[in-house]
């Protein structure tokens, strides 16, 4: 606690930056991390994340039963003219496809199992208030 130069009490949280504050690529960590957790909590296990090989690189890897589970994280605001599921490109897909092939090809473990490709849409609110998370199962 100390004062500032008007004679008003600060406190340590007052200095906490809002929920979705910063630079774009923190507000994507943010959104990967919320990704993360939201999969985790429908009972998905966790393998990867930010997954390269070559040039591409993929958000997530999760696993769920026998199948992997390549998922791309979308953020947009709410004001965005496209929501973050439509700013998903067929170039990313097949971004996405050839960069999961490789990582395949590199783990003999994956090789004999099913995958399919998930997209996790945040939406971040104006008001600070929480995220929306649309979840699309085998999305493309």
């Amino acid at each position: 606690m100390s004062l500032d130069g008007k004679g008003t009490i600060k406190h340590w949280w007052d200095k906490r930056p809002t929920r979705w504050t910063g630079t774009r690529q923190s507000r994507g960590q943010q959104a990967e991390r919320l990704a993360r957790r939201h999969l985790e909590q429908a009972g998905l296990q966790h393998l990867q994340s930010n997954a390269r090989a070559g040039r591409g690189e993929i958000d997530l890897i999760m696993r769920e039963c026998d199948t992997l589970v390549f998922v791309e994280v979308r953020a947009r605001g709410q004001e965005a003219l496209v929501t973050a599921a439509e700013s998903l490109s067929t170039r990313k897909c097949a971004k996405v496809r050839d960069t999961a092939q490789r990582l395949i090809t590199s783990q003999p473990g994956w090789q004999s199992m099913y995958c399919r490709f998930d997209v996790i849409a945040v939406t971040i609110p104006d008001d600070h208030g929480p995220a929306a998370v649309e979840w699309l199962v085998d999305a493309f």
